[in-house]
Parts: structure tokens; C-alpha cells; sequence
């Protein structure tokens, strides 16, 4: 019988040590409203950057921007029209606010008359654009002038408007002003 007794001592002990290790439970929480930090306001979205900026100011882009680079003159002709000289004060404008620029002026004529004559024509019609220029305050030492006379038609074609698109002087931009 000393081995039942011993039997259910065991046992108790057993039984009262596994109530005994046993964790508590945890009390199960009440539902609440969860606690959140306050939103900050919406911000605007950064603005995308620029897809075309536009030309770079100095460069030969800025200058076609904002100016016509050629002027036009009548048959036989070298003095500058009214349209001519409006052309030629943006041109001056322009250069004046970019003093480093350097520009060559090219005369032009269209396909009629001898070679000299038309390289001479041009060479006046270059040399009136610079004294426009000038008189301006565009500084003469950043303008070269040359004569294309015929040779550089702009339109190869044989009509008057042909004729009348070659007959001009175009500033060329051969040093820009960006740094």
C-alpha cells in the first residue's frame, strides 16, 4: 500500500507543480481608439525641371532667338531699308549687351553680273551693315566684314525670289559670348 500512497503523492506533486508553472494569462485588452500621430499637410508637388530652357545666353542660339541674322537689299543696292535698319538695332542691342561676341558680316549677291562685280557689290553691302552697326556703339574692332559676292546663294533657285533671298548680308556669330 506504500507504493499507492507513494503513487498519488507523486501524482499530487506533479498535478500542484504543473498548476504551479503554469503563465498566467494575459487580461485581454479593451478596444480603444488607436493612438496615431498627426498627418502633416499635403505639400505641393516640387515643379519638374525644365525640359528646354531655351539657348544659352551669348551663344549663336540666343542671338537667332531674339534676332534675325540677315538683312536685304534691292537689285544693285547696298543702302539699308527701313526693315534693314530695324533688324540691325536688335542685331546692335544684342551685341552690345554681349561685349566679347565677335561677328563677320557676309555680303551676298544673287547669280547676275560678272564675279568682281558681285564680290565688290557684296563688300559695300557687308561694309554699310558694319556702319550701321557702329553707328550703334557696337565697337568696329568686334566686326570683320568679307564678300561672297555669288558664290554662297542661299536659294539656288533662277527667279526673282531667288534672286531676292541672295541679295543680303548676313552677321555670322564666330566667337560667342559664353565664358
Amino acid at each position: 500500500m506504500r507504493s499507492s500512497y507513494t503513487l498519488a503523492m507523486l501524482g499530487t506533486a506533479l498535478a500542484l507543480a504543473a498548476c504551479a508553472s503554469q503563465p498566467k494569462e494575459a487580461p485581454v485588452p479593451v478596444a480603444t481608439a488607436p493612438v496615431t500621430a498627426p498627418r502633416p499637410a499635403p505639400t505641393a508637388p516640387a515643379p519638374a525641371p525644365a525640359t528646354n530652357p531655351g539657348p544659352v545666353a551669348g551663344s549663336k542660339a540666343d542671338f537667332m532667338a531674339k534676332t534675325t541674322d540677315r538683312v536685304y537689299f534691292a537689285l544693285d543696292q547696298y543702302t539699308l531699308t527701313d526693315q534693314s535698319r530695324a533688324a540691325l538695332q536688335a542685331q546692335a542691342a544684342w551685341l552690345k549687351q554681349y561685349p566679347s561676341v565677335q561677328v563677320q558680316i557676309e555680303g551676298n549677291c544673287d547669280e547676275r553680273g560678272t564675279r568682281e562685280y558681285n564680290i565688290a557689290l557684296g563688300q559695300r553691302r557687308a561694309d554699310s551693315v558694319k556702319s550701321y552697326l557702329a553707328s550703334l556703339g557696337v565697337n568696329t574692332t568686334r566686326i570683320d566684314t568679307v564678300s561672297y559676292g555669288k558664290d554662297r546663294p542661299i536659294d539656288p533657285g533662277h527667279s526673282e525670289d531667288a534672286w531676292s533671298a541672295n541679295r543680303n548680308a548676313h552677321t555670322n556669330i564666330v566667337s560667342d559670348g559664353i565664358s
